[in-house]
């Protein structure tokens, strides 16, 4: 399938919002191995190409903006009624002629503004002449502004930003605004269809993110849990699988932690994850969803920047430890919006925890001067899935919490691909069967 993106940019600053909403629809196109042409204005250099824009992927188009070799002035016709200037339909006529040659082979055009914004009255005109010219390229015209109140009177051409074209949907960042978006247009509103503006975590993130998570899904789990710290006995990571496994289990929640680990000397790291493993396991989790950051390329431990961003990822931060002077990671974790769940038998722990108003639970612990064994009635088992169910609810109950982790999984571009964008296209091509 062959896209062709329409944005006649001037320019490629972000300082234009929309730049950098069709820079992450170029990835999420790019990213599925579709064929894909940017169209610009010729006066869009070259100077300012950047990231995805690029990537030798993308067939770089340059619509035309001249008039018998004089610069196009675009003019901004925001009303409804009037006249346009003497030249309008001669620009036209030849932008409709630059654009019939590249768009010719494409399957879906993708408009960004053209057929709204009144400066682009021009391009709006030229472009139903190609689909006149073109009738089986299909459109989606997408809008970024509050929708234009369809007005009682209107002329041609400025009742272009006003008139439906053929072929063609109407997209909208949000679904509230679909049914002004259909008034404008004046068509049903299954012809309109809601496309979100995308939150990409690795857009601007360190390269050790961009590479974890490429390699494990850190988006889309319910409950998301990273535990940094030498892989030793002494963190009792394995109580941390098992509390994770217990909240998988009794929620039917997704549920993933990621231990960013490096090795000890006190045991034998592959003994030691397979124990926790085991844990996890046996509580509910799947071993796909027990991540170990020195299996996947970190093998001296994973860097402490990203870290931090896998902290601002997570909803929830567990610290089993059996002893802590202090718990930095503690502080961390919290100051990036997690639940924090501590043992309340280390003391810095606790007194980490009693200001921070964190949940506790209680596990084997050093004490100053003595260690402390805990017995739990029935079973260390009913204990933590007593808690598991607990910490669920806690959480739920949280709104900035459910914030966070809502737009996490659903405003990023691979939720947006698959659940807006893609269908949008697969039924275009399942129309032109």
């Amino acid at each position: 399938m062959k896209i062709a993106i329409l944005t006649m940019f001037n320019g490629l600053s972000k300082t234009y919002s929309l730049v950098s909403v069709v820079e992450e629809h170029l990835h999420m196109l790019l990213e599925a191995g579709l064929h894909v042409k940017l169209l610009v204005s010729q006066d869009c250099p070259d100077s300012e190409r950047q990231g995805i824009f690029l990537d030798e992927r993308i067939e770089w188009v340059r619509i035309t903006n001249r008039l018998r070799g004089e610069l196009i002035h675009w003019r901004d016709y925001a009303q409804s009624v009037g006249r346009v200037h003497e030249s309008f339909y001669e620009e036209a006529a030849v932008i409709a002629d630059s654009m019939e040659e590249v768009l010719r082979d494409a399957d879906v055009c993708i408009m960004h503004d053209i057929m709204y914004q009144g400066w682009h009255l021009v391009h709006n005109v030229a472009v139903r002449q190609v689909q006149e010219r073109l009738p089986k390229v299909r459109f989606l015209a997408m809008t970024h502004s509050l929708p234009a109140p369809r007005p009682i009177r209107a002329n041609w051409p400025l009742s272009a930003r006003f008139n439906a074209m053929p072929n063609t949907d109407y997209l909208y960042p949000t679904a509230s605004g679909l049914p002004a978006l259909a008034r404008q247009y004046g068509v049903e509103l299954n012809r309109c269809h809601a496309v979100y503006n995308s939150w990409n975590p690795y857009a601007e993130s360190s390269e050790a993110l961009r590479r974890l998570g490429a390699r494990i899904d850190l988006l889309s789990p319910d409950i998301l849990v990273i535990y940094p710290g030498r892989l030793t006995p002494g963190k009792q990571f394995e109580k941390a699988a098992a509390l994770v496994g217990a909240i998988a289990f009794e929620s039917g929640l997704s549920a993933k932690i990621v231990f960013c680990d490096f090795p000890s000397l006190d045991i034998s790291s592959q003994a030691y994850k397979l124990q926790i493993c085991e844990v996890g396991i046996r509580f509910g989790l799947k071993r796909e969803h027990i991540v170990f950051t020195s299996d996947e390329g970190w093998t001296d431990g994973f860097p402490h920047q990203a870290v931090m961003e896998l902290f601002g990822l997570s909803n929830l931060f567990i610290c089993s430890s059996y002893s802590e002077s202090f718990g930095l990671i503690v502080l961390e974790a919290a100051s990036r919006g997690n639940f924090i769940v501590l043992n309340e038998a280390v003391p810095a722990l606790k007194e980490l925890g009693e200001r921070l108003d964190a949940y506790f639970m209680r596990w084997n612990a050093r004490n100053f001067g003595y260690e402390t064994k805990e017995q739990y009635q029935p079973s260390e088992e009913a204990y933590i899935r007593e808690h598991a169910a607990i910490i669920v609810r806690r959480m739920g109950e949280e709104k900035v919490l459910r914030a966070k982790t809502l737009v996490r999984q659903q405003y990023h571009p691979k939720w947006i691909w698959e659940h807006q964008l893609k269908p949008l296209l697969m039924d275009v091509t399942t129309r032109e069967r």
